[in-house]
Formats: C-alpha cells, sequence, structure tokens
C-alpha cells in the first residue's frame, strides 16, 4: 500500500507538472515583438494625420501594430526642450529602431549610436552632420530629405503670381529649431536674389507669434512661413493674424494652405511619413542604415486657397490655376 500511495502521489505530481507545460511552452514561444519608438515634434492632434499614414503604410507591409511590432509613441508637444528626455527614455525602453523628422533627428542621435533612426523629414541632412553623404549615410541614421536646389527660390517665383506687388517679404520661422534656420537663410537668399527686402520675424514660442505679427504691421507685404512643428502647431493662429493683416502667406506644406494660407509649394507631409514606413520596414528585415540612401523628394505639389484669396482680394492667373495640383476653394 505505500508504494501504491506513492505511485498515486507521484502520478498526480507529474499529471500537475504536465498540466502547466503548455502555459510554460507558450511563454516561451511568445516571442518579443520588435519595437518602434516614434518621437514626433509636434502634439497629438497635430501630428495625427502623419502617424495615421506612417502606421498605415506599415501595416500594408506585413506590420501590424500588436501583433507583428509594438509602436511606442511620444509627443514633444512642439517644445524643443523635451526632445533629450523623451529620446533618452526611448533609449532606455531599448527600442530596436527610431522615428522622428527636423530638429528632434540631432537630440536623438545624440542619444544613441547603436539603434537605428529614421527621419520622416529633413531639411539638410548633411549640413546638419546627420549623415556622412545622402548616397552612403553611413551611421545609424538614414531618412528622407526635403532639400531641393533653389526650392525656396521657386516658392517665393510662384508666389509672385499671386502676390504681384511683393516688395518686402516677412520670413517667420523657429530661431531655436536647426532646421527652421537653415530654411529661413535659404528664403532670405532667394528673396534677395529676387530682388525683394526682407524682414525676419524669429520667433521661439507660441507667445512670440502675435507680437511678431505686431511688430511688422504695414511694414510687409506677404509672410513666408518655414515650417517646423511650432510653426504647424499654430498654424491656424497665423493663418487668422494674417488674414486680419490682410497679408497673404507661403509655405512648404499643404496642411498651412488648409488652415487659410494662401499658397504652398512643396513635398507632400503625409507620403513623406509612409515612404518612412518603407525604409522602417527594411531596417526591420535587417537592412542597416548605414547602406539605406537618403532619399529626396520626386515631385513638388503646388496647392491654392481660392478662399483666402478672395478674402485678401487678390486674383489668381487661370495659368496658375492650371498648373496648381490642389485647388482649395
Amino acid at each position: 500500500m505505500p508504494v501504491g500511495r506513492t505511485n498515486r502521489r507521484a502520478f498526480i505530481a507529474a499529471l500537475g507538472g504536465a498540466a502547466a507545460w503548455p502555459v510554460v511552452a507558450r511563454a516561451q514561444q511568445v516571442p518579443k515583438l520588435p519595437t518602434v519608438g516614434y518621437l514626433d515634434m509636434s502634439s497629438r492632434s497635430t501630428g495625427a494625420a502623419a502617424t495615421a499614414a506612417f502606421v498605415q503604410r506599415l501595416r500594408e507591409l506585413g506590420w501590424s501594430e500588436g501583433r507583428t511590432v509594438a509602436i511606442k509613441v511620444r509627443w514633444a508637444d512642439g517644445r524643443s526642450d523635451r526632445i533629450a528626455e523623451i529620446a533618452a527614455e526611448l533609449v532606455r525602453l531599448k527600442v530596436d529602431l527610431i522615428v522622428t523628422s527636423g530638429g528632434a533627428v540631432p537630440a536623438v542621435k545624440q542619444a544613441t549610436s547603436d539603434i537605428p533612426i529614421v527621419f520622416a523629414i529633413a531639411a539638410d541632412p548633411l549640413g546638419m552632420g546627420l549623415v556622412a553623404s545622402l548616397a552612403h549615410p553611413g551611421g545609424n541614421v538614414t531618412g528622407l530629405s526635403i532639400q531641393a536646389p533653389d526650392l525656396a527660390g521657386k516658392r517665393i517665383e510662384l508666389f509672385r503670381q499671386v502676390a504681384p506687388n511683393l516688395r518686402r517679404l516677412a520670413i517667420m520661422g523657429n530661431a531655436k529649431h536647426s532646421a527652421s534656420v537653415f530654411e529661413m537663410d535659404e528664403a532670405h537668399a532667394a528673396a534677395r536674389t529676387l530682388g525683394l527686402e526682407v524682414a525676419p520675424a524669429e520667433i521661439r514660442h507660441a507667445t512670440d507669434i502675435e507680437p511678431a505679427f505686431e511688430r511688422l504691421r504695414g511694414q510687409v507685404d506677404a509672410y513666408y512661413l518655414c515650417s517646423d512643428a511650432l510653426v504647424n502647431d499654430n498654424r491656424y493662429q497665423i493663418a487668422a493674424l494674417a488674414l486680419t493683416a490682410r497679408l497673404p502667406t507661403v509655405s512648404g506644406f499643404r496642411e498651412y494652405v488648409e488652415a487659410g494660407g494662401m499658397m504652398s509649394y512643396g513635398t507632400d507631409l503625409l507620403d513623406l511619413y509612409r515612404r518612412a514606413a518603407e525604409l522602417v520596414d527594411k531596417i526591420l528585415k535587417g537592412a542597416k542604415p548605414a547602406d539605406i540612401p537618403v532619399e529626396q523628394p520626386t515631385r513638388f505639389d503646388l496647392v491654392l486657397n481660392l478662399r483666402t484669396a478672395k478674402m485678401l482680394g487678390l486674383k489668381i492667373s487661370t495659368q496658375l490655376l492650371a498648373r496648381a495640383d490642389e485647388v482649395i476653394e
């Protein structure tokens, strides 16, 4: 009998152990999902469309959030002082890759030389020291550049067809954002070449925007807006202030025209984020950023706002309307 009881206890213990095996096996078989850290310079409300485009393109490429990939999204809310902190957090989380844009890239690059970094937008990745060359980045960073030869000049040339009386141009940009400073310099040089006077309208915080308009009241004929998270997050306020002052605006992204701006000429923001997802796909499948060339724009869209033109008393020529890729009425 003692032997029987022992055997029975051993049998029951064995059953209990066997019942636990599948649980242990399942726990061991669940692999850690590759994790993408996503640092957006802007706020959730402003950056939602670009983030959605990025996630949707990843899904089309076979990366389903929560099933085949994890995405840690962080918003800087237009505050450059938060970028280093968020970058350090993503590094601590041991993400497999970080996606970001513009002025956030240098801080992210400083936070890690090992984790691959993909920038969805950069004005001058070579000049900013992000990559060794566009064809061979050579480090842990690659992405998409919006730099193009004489883009600011082309933008202002087209803008003069909308505002033929343009003589003095205010250039508004975030002086704390390196990419914005680069665009301000480019726009300044282009305007001078075209014989225009330039009035700087540098801002560093949202509270600087209205005083900048007040300071230049009656002194300028139009505004050139340099794209960055601060200007983007406040584009509706800027459009309203420009309309109140009866001044047309030109920028690089259609989002500014949707907000009430007069004209934009540049690349498609959502397309840049979709293309960034394609670079992420390559890296998650084993490619190295050092070997992935920085991509440059292949097309530029001209977007006009007819409603704003009418409010400002401006007439857009049929030739320019025919050339536009999109007209907002």
